[in-house]
């Protein structure tokens, strides 16, 4: 498919000293983790128009880009164009992640701006291009100039909703119609097919709440109507088959986690790509629920915890330094697989991070913050430009220029090399070196490669350095970026103490070390859920140039090739259940444990479980178990839930949808739970085979 850049480990560490240099990540099929890469959002139509014949015309297009709520004629083309003279490249990026791509809905709302679907959000053909992007032939020209430049493509995709929709009003809009590569499947209004959901608009009061309403006015899928599922299943995998390398998926928060769940499991069998949602979180939002989705969907997550708190300490000034180290610290133990969630510092559902007058060290200051911290690092379009703008869709407007030469620009290209080259900042924990309100001196390690960062937020004091100490072995190191944010060059000691030197206002620093590794470590393993006989790719360094073994949990599986820093293997056909991912070296070196990979019973469908009059007590909630792993194989630990009562059924009645393994014979409970308390149904075990593929529904009676 793709190569990844490969650039001198030696040049890019900046180091003083020799080092013994190690291969870089060449990983040239692994398009299920990012952890090396640096992803470039693009708004497709404001970034560049690269084809003037494709613009649309009439109250649906403004070329000046005044009216920000029209098309404003950017494209693929335009994509394409800076692909190909070097704008991205040059600056380190090695992934975009795109508007949605599908056909969008041509109308115009009668609101007061005109508004149009120039974001890609309105969706009425899933199967057909947004024809003001570009056609089939400009998308796939689009893969093609991007993975000749080593880029993966990631797609934006809405299966939450197609367009607005008034459901006594059909002629508002298009009423939320879907069409079937130009075939018409049906409407909001006389929905009798039950294509969506008809409850009413969400109030976001609960996560049922968001999922079984209207998102706004837009039209609500029902996730469990088998065309639907069906439609969704195999418009995804067309856009994979022509070689898209990722998927962000909108709204994840407003669908049922059961279903995505599934619907995750159908992408990693047909094609293991990254994957990763958007569930928004206000400043200073922990939501618990959040993590349980990142931890157990099987897809990543858009980091708003990461985002806001860089928000609030780099460019509002409202929290400290202290509690930049308390999210990173908080969030490394609530996600279990945190260098995959998508970290960014703005984004087009917020304000833009730069505003107009304020001191432009401060998004600086962010960005190389963001690139070099855990995650996967996302670089809105623009950022670079020092882009401006509160709200939608001011913070959509059209790309400035492409200055190569601003210092934002430049600290990118400083910095996103250090994701391929050093594997520290790719697979690294983070550990505190130094802190006060307004420095930060972290620190990230992976196997022998280390990488130090130090920064001043201060526009006024500077602060000396004492008692600073480091994994960097011993010896002179000058900063990577060149003193671009006034950094400057650092000595270490033999007991690793870091000679005091002063950090002055508005200062950066960034020391790296690559050294050779000799044992196994293992950085990433992606995907992390599938079925056994799925492929799964392992990527650390020191696996050796000959084949050992890969082990999940103490079940070996069957390797496809591995060199030095990648291994590529199939996942065993052992009982279903959660496994560490390990590996040994031909020399009988084991590395690390990485947890935990969750294997499948098999291929997966949702199935709508309801339990009837279920009466419950003062702090009950009802929950589901049962004989499957994705029931909990009876452990009342976890059970899933707890269920829904509100919308699709009301109290007694309550109902969960439950990702399973098709063309299985199920038998479930369902349980009363306060606390650690646990109260079962009585009877025998209910029974259900599952479908052999989609959706299903399973009503039973609580039994007293």
């Amino acid at each position: 498919m793709l190569n990844h850049i490969k650039r001198g480990a030696c040049a890019a560490a900046g180091l003083l000293l020799p080092v013994f240099c190690v291969a870089q990540d060449t990983a040239v099929t692994n398009a299920a983790s990012y952890a090396t890469d640096v992803i470039y959002q693009i708004v497709t139509d404001r970034f560049a128009d690269g084809d003037p014949s494709n613009n649309p015309s009439g109250s649906l297009y403004d070329g000046s880009c005044a009216n920000l709520k029209k098309y404003c004629g950017g494209d693929w083309q335009g994509i394409i164009d800076r692909l190909n003279d070097g704008y991205l490249t040059d600056m380190g990026i090695t992934a975009i992640w795109i508007s949605a791509p599908v056909e969008n809905i041509y109308a115009v709302l009668n609101d007061t701006a005109g508004s149009t679907s120039y974001h890609g959000y309105w969706a009425r053909d899933f199967m057909r291009t947004n024809p003001f992007y570009g056609e089939l032939a400009d998308f796939d020209a689009l893969l093609a100039a991007a993975h000749a430049n080593d880029v993966k493509v990631i797609i934006d995709f809405a299966p939450n909703h197609t367009s607005p929709a008034d459901e006594n009003n059909p002629s508002y809009a298009e009423n939320g119609r879907l069409y079937d590569d130009g075939v018409l499947l049906g409407a909001y209004t006389n929905d009798t097919a039950d294509f969506f959901h008809h409850n009413g608009g969400t109030s976001f009061a609960t996560i049922e709440d968001g999922t079984y309403r209207n998102l706004f006015d837009l039209a609500d899928f029902n996730h469990q109507n088998p065309v639907i599922d069906s439609y969704l299943e195999d418009a995804i995998e067309m856009w994979l088959d022509r070689g898209v390398d990722g998927i962000r998926v909108d709204a994840v928060k407003h669908m049922p986690i059961g279903w995505q769940k599934k619907w995750m499991a159908g992408i990693y069998d047909h094609k293991p790509v990254f994957t990763f949602g958007e569930w928004f979180l206000g400043e200073d939002e922990v939501d618990p629920e959040n993590h349980k989705f990142a931890n157990e969907s099987g897809m990543s997550l858009l980091d708003f915890r990461f985002a806001q708190t860089v928000r609030e300490v780099f460019r509002d000034r409202s929290d400290t330094m202290l509690d930049l180290d308390a999210m990173i610290q908080g969030t490394a133990g609530d996600y279990a697989e945190v260098i995959d969630q998508v970290t960014f510092i703005d984004n087009h559902d917020m304000d833009r991070f730069h505003t107009t007058g304020a001191n432009a060290r401060r998004l600086e200051q962010a960005l190389a913050f963001a690139i070099t911290s855990r995650g996967v690092p996302g670089i809105y379009y623009g950022s670079e430009q020092y882009l401006t703008g509160n709200g939608d869709p001011a913070n959509r407007a059209r790309m400035p220029g492409f200055d190569r030469t601003t210092t934002a620009y430049r600290v990118i290209q400083s910095l996103a090399p250090l994701r391929k080259s050093n594997p520290a900042v790719a697979y690294g924990d983070t550990q505190e070196r130094w802190i006060n309100g307004d420095v930060y001196v972290y620190e990230r390690e992976f196997g022998n490669a280390v990488v130090l960062v130090a920064i001043n937020r201060s526009e006024f004091s500077g602060v000396t350095l004492n008692g600073l100490f480091t994994a960097l072995p011993v010896g002179g190191y000058a900063d990577v970026l060149g003193g671009l944010l006034d950094g400057e060059s650092i000595s270490v000691a033999a007991n690793g103490a870091v000679t005091p030197f002063n950090l002055g206002p508005g200062e950066v620093g960034v020391w790296s070390f690559v050294g050779g590794q000799s044992s196994p470590q293992v950085g990433h393993v992606g995907p992390m859920m599938g079925k056994g006989g799925q492929t799964v790719t392992i990527d650390g360094r020191g696996f050796g140039a000959s084949t050992g073994q890969v082990f999940f949990g103490g079940a070996a599986a069957t390797v496809v090739s591995w060199t030095e820093t990648q291994i590529v293997t199939t996942a065993p056909s052992i009982a279903a259940g959660k496994y560490p991912v390990s590996v040994q070296r031909s020399n009988g070196a084991v590395s690390n444990a990485f947890s935990e990979f969750e294997l499948l019973s098999g291929d997966q469908v949702s199935i709508r479980f309801i339990v009837n009059n279920a009466y419950t007590g003062w702090g009950q909630d009802v929950f589901l178990v049962g004989n499957v792993h994705e029931l909990g194989g009876w452990n009342t630990d976890i059970a899933i839930g707890a269920l829904y009562n509100q919308v699709i059924t009301s109290y007694p009645t309550w109902y969960f949808d439950v990702s399973v393994p098709a063309s299985t014979w199920l038998e479930f409970k369902f349980i009363k739970k306060n606390g650690a308390s646990v109260v079962w149904e009585n009877g025998s075990n209910h029974g259900f085979f599952t479908p052999a593929a989609g959706v299903g529904t399973v009503v039973v009676n609580w039994q007293n």
